[in-house]
């Protein structure tokens, strides 16, 4: 056994007594009962499953050796200690977010409920947990204080702090994107770099990102994951008030976000739009278009990322992948490329194949328009807008490409002296074609992208 986990289950031990000396450990099964007190019965679920539910993912023996790694589970009132015992206890790899879903998958677009509201906290130690114990639920103007969580969870490495609402919350639209922010703020406040974690970057997680099960296990340590009741249920007003700017706060009147336009309005100045959700009743966020360029070009940076950061680098890759009509299995290959770069970064947390399964759950339109804001903020990547003097991009292209036509009318780029390396093709390449993207490159020379990516170095191709 490697020193490294030595020191974790070493680690792991002194948590647990510390937590067990204070608070009351829960059971899984008691656990998610608590979160989930409404998930529908066996009897009684219609067959659209129209109504709100727990859906949880689980390793499950007889997928070894497939490329199938996790399933999907309804969590039912009356099956779920039977369930509890079959898929979830001493599991090595489950997963449950706070939200409960409308169907049979737990995507974003499905969620109709959150019911708890979950902070993760990697590499915590007895010193990081103590000042987590000395800032909760102190005066929320105090400096670094946080709310009281209804749970901590050992997670293995770390600490999950839940917070779990008084009553099920229904998740508008707006009130989804509230709900995004307000976690952004309170993750900068709870995250704090020799205070409450080890790790010096912040990894900042969506709504519905799943975590851990309580009574499953943490594979990768051969460590049970285990929850403590620490406080009460909380309402949305007790998050609020501890927020470091009031304006990420949520708020349940504003469920929609307002607008400045009639129907009568909108449906001269947005036809397109007006048919689409008005006429034909599709309220589902139109999926962006955007030039393959700019998933090659992410796909280039991943030399750039930072060690927190690793699992959102993949997760974005996928929802470029959406936004740039890029195959599945072209993805599968590209994560893989990437994945194998990212283990050589050092974190407390290694990366493993479970990471490339769960980033490929965003392979899904609701993602497509995730914003460029939050992609900044989750993979700590900066990323530089593209001007095109308020063209479309069709026509900034079509400009692009005469220019290049006049200023290269012979094709000489391609008239190369002897046998030059795929370095030097590449670069003279790129230098004379400037807004073509890897794949045009590749194509174009006749080698890999993987090749092109080398020497690219981290500039954005224009889209």
């Amino acid at each position: 056994m490697s020193n490294t986990i030595v020191d974790k289950k070493e680690n792991y031990r002194i948590i647990r007594e510390i937590l067990s000396s204070r608070y009351e450990e829960v059971n899984g099964y008691d656990f998610y009962k608590y979160i989930f007190p409404d998930n529908q019965k066996l009897g009684d679920l219609p067959g659209d499953y129209s109504k709100p539910n727990a859906i949880y993912l689980y390793q499950d023996e007889q997928d070894k050796g497939s490329k199938r790694r996790l399933r999907r589970r309804i969590m039912l009132d009356d099956t779920w200690e039977e369930d509890y015992m079959e898929y979830v206890e001493c599991n090595p790899m489950t997963l449950c977010s706070g939200l409960a879903y409308r169907g049979r998958a737990n995507k974003l677009e499905n969620a109709q409920q959150i019911n708890a509201l979950i902070f993760d906290l990697d590499a915590v130690g007895e010193k990081e947990l103590m000042s987590v114990f000395q800032r909760m639920g102190r005066d929320p103007e105090e400096i670094r204080t946080i709310p009281l969580p209804t749970f901590i969870v050992m997670s293995g490495t770390g600490l999950h702090l839940y917070y779990v609402f008084e009553k099920p919350i229904d998740l508008f639209p707006n009130i989804k994107f509230q709900f995004k922010q307000l976690k952004y703020d309170l993750t900068t406040k709870i995250w704090h770099y020799r205070g409450t974690s080890q790790e010096k970057q912040i990894q900042y997680q969506g709504i519905n990102q799943g975590f851990r099960m309580v009574g499953s296990m943490n594979g990768k340590y051969d460590l049970q994951v285990r929850g403590f009741k620490t406080g009460e249920k909380v309402d949305i007003g007790t998050l609020n008030s501890y927020l470091f700017d009031k304006k990420n706060a949520v708020d349940l009147d504003k469920p929609f976000l307002d607008t400045k336009y009639t129907k009568a309005e909108a449906k001269e100045k947005f036809p397109d739009w007006y048919q689409r959700v008005i006429v034909e009743g599709d309220k589902s966020k139109k999926k962006w278009s955007v030039s393959r360029s700019v998933y090659d070009w992410w796909l280039g940076r991943v030399d750039e990322v930072k060690g927190g950061h690793r699992y959102f680098y993949l997760m974005f890759l996928v929802v470029y992948a959406i936004k740039c009509d890029v195959s599945k299995d072209e993805l599968r290959q590209d994560l893989q490329f990437a994945f194998e770069k990212l283990q050589t970064v050092e974190h407390s947390n290694p990366l493993t194949s479970d990471d490339i399964d769960s980033a490929l759950e965003a392979y899904d339109r609701a993602y497509s328009t995730f914003p460029v804001e939050d992609i900044e903020k989750l993979t700590d990547l900066r990323i530089e807008r593209n001007k095109r003097n308020y063209r479309s991009q069709d026509l900034h292209l079509r400009i692009a490409r005469a220019t290049q036509s006049v200023l290269y009318p012979e094709g000489d780029w391609r008239n190369v002296k002897g046998r030059p390396s795929k370095e030097e093709l590449v670069k003279d390449y790129i230098a004379k074609n400037p807004d073509d993207n890897p794949t045009e490159i590749a194509r174009n020379l006749g080698i890999s992208r993987t090749t092109v990516y080398k020497y690219l170095n981290g500039k954005k191709p224009r889209s």
